[in-house]
């Protein structure tokens, strides 16, 4: 018997819905042309993943249709807020410094965090990346050289033109040139069809109706659960209240709590996430990439009371810029302050909301709320620690503290050229890394044993089958490049066998 699988309520993660206008796709007459056929792969999502596996089947020559929960202005999911891709690369070319090695790939993997969740998965989507260059410029994507400000990344990763938005529009402007691909937005898969391991089907909500989609294959991408706050609060508790979801209101986990009442096995860390240290002035969701803050290595960061609690310098910023959420996460009320001087101020991109100059660290602290003369003992302890060394801001130098808990180890100068500067952060969610886990074709797994025969899945739905506890700039979006072509091309190959 064809059992219907629903999502489990986790809870609104909004007072007002952004997906309240009505869908283009759905017709007033009736259900809409795309409900009223056979689909070859049907694709769950609508940002890089997704858009990757569909054009990996129709490369295959599938029929595809592609469920896109949100509306069409604000398609892509997270891949919006996105800006380069970190991929292995043999040569210096005019949008890299110079080559990026499988090699040093692994070893930058391996040294964030806890290392990989999945060897073999892992080095697969290392051994991988090194073809995805070429495979996204021949769909649609270009590149620009690195941006100013954007520290350490020149060599490594690979910047899109215009940021992540124009590559998803580059992307559909291909799709759209396809005739077997069709994308429906504000499409909302409610549950899933099943014959035991096999889906025969999806139920989409849209419009004002619900309809069945008959398929051969189905890929799962339509992200983690980080917009769910409700989900959220199961491993944080009410510290979430103080969190910001930095990427798009829609990720909050239907699908992904679908799979797991479809019995399939969870893979990653149930507290795992991305998240980085963001501007608290950011919205709650949807701020993007725009109100990260990169000021951190260059000058120090205190807790509300005043107090440093990490090394701010103790490795280059793309590899650690991602353990600031979390960090500033465990502290009291969930928030911290970073704090520079002068001679530091034009070596990162500026505070998207801004920030006012001061001129004397006891008014910089109570600016922001902090006790000045703690803060005054705090910079004067770290200004007594600074060692001698040689200020080399675009790689690891010999600039460190010495005998100062907790240390600095680079980039450690004097906080005494005015005027000062100051701003507070709480933790930017990117996403979550809990999510199903799958096999080296992007199949997803049963618990107890086997996989569905024809479910696959890409993304962040499945991140937490590579990332453990850490993460590398742009390396999201290799996972999603990766895994996005593989679950598009087994899913296709699945029904033309």
């Amino acid at each position: 018997m064809s059992t219907p699988v629903g999502a489990r309520s986790e809870g609104s993660p909004h007072t007002a819905d952004p997906r309240s206008s009505r869908s283009p796709s759905a017709s007033s007459g009736g259900e809409p042309s795309w409900a009223q056929r056979w689909w070859d792969v049907v694709v769950v999502g609508g940002g890089n993943a997704a858009v990757t596996a569909a054009m990996a089947a129709d490369d295959l020559g599938c029929s595809v249709l592609v469920l896109e929960r949100a509306p069409r202005h604000q398609r892509g999911g997270n891949t919006r807020h996105t800006r380069n891709i970190r991929c292995v690369h043999d040569d210096k070319d005019e949008f890299n410094s110079g080559s990026y090695t499988e090699d040093e790939l692994w070893s930058d993997l391996c040294a964030v965090g806890e290392g990989p969740a999945d060897e073999e998965l892992a080095r697969f989507t290392v051994r991988e990346s090194a073809s995805l260059h070429d495979w996204m410029f021949r769909h649609g994507a270009r590149w620009q050289q690195p941006l100013a400000g954007t520290l350490h990344l020149g060599r490594t990763n690979r910047f899109f033109l215009g940021g992540g938005k124009a590559l998803l529009n580059s992307y559909y402007r291909y799709l759209g040139t396809r005739p077997a691909v069709q994308v429906a937005y504000e499409a909302r898969v409610e549950s899933l069809i099943l014959d035991g391991p096999r889906c025969r089907g999806v139920v989409v909500a849209t419009g004002d109706r619900s309809v069945t989609v008959e398929c051969g294959s189905v890929v799962c991408a339509s992200g983690g659960f980080e917009a769910n706050l409700e989900w959220l609060r199961r491993y944080w508790g009410d510290a979430v209240d103080n969190y910001v979801i930095r990427g798009t209101p829609y990720n909050d986990g239907q699908m992904l709590a679908q799979l797991f009442a479809a019995g399939a096995e969870a893979a990653g860390q149930e507290k795992g996430f991305h998240a980085i240290a963001l501007d608290a002035r950011a919205p709650q969701f949807d701020g993007g990439i725009a109100t990260r803050l990169d000021t951190i290595p260059y000058g120090i960061v205190l807790n509300r009371h005043g107090r440093r609690f990490y090394d701010e310098g103790e490795d280059l910023w793309p590899k650690r810029y991602a353990i600031w959420g979390r960090k500033i996460a465990e502290q009291p009320d969930q928030i911290a302050y970073s704090l520079w001087d002068a001679k530091v101020n034009d070596l990162f991109l500026p505070p998207m909301y801004g920030v006012t100059p001061v001129s004397d660290l006891t008014s910089l602290a109570a600016s922001l709320g902090l006790h000045p003369p703690t803060v005054a003992e705090t910079v004067g302890s770290y200004n007594a620690a600074i060692q001698p060394g040689t200020f080399m801001p675009d790689r690891l130098d010999d600039c460190r503290t010495q005998g100062l808990a907790p240390a600095k180890s680079h980039w450690a100068q004097r906080l005494d050229t005015p005027p000062y500067y100051g701003v507070a952060m709480r933790p930017g969610i990117t996403f979550t890394y809990m999510g199903v886990r799958v096999d080296v074709d992007a199949r997803v797994r049963l618990e107890g044993g086997g996989s569905f025969d024809n479910v696959f899945a890409a993304g962040e739905m499945m991140s937490g089958n590579v990332l453990s506890t850490g993460y590398l700039a742009g390396f999201g979006m290799t996972i999603g490049g990766v895994w996005g072509r593989r679950a598009g091309t087994k899913a296709a190959q699945h029904v033309i066998r």
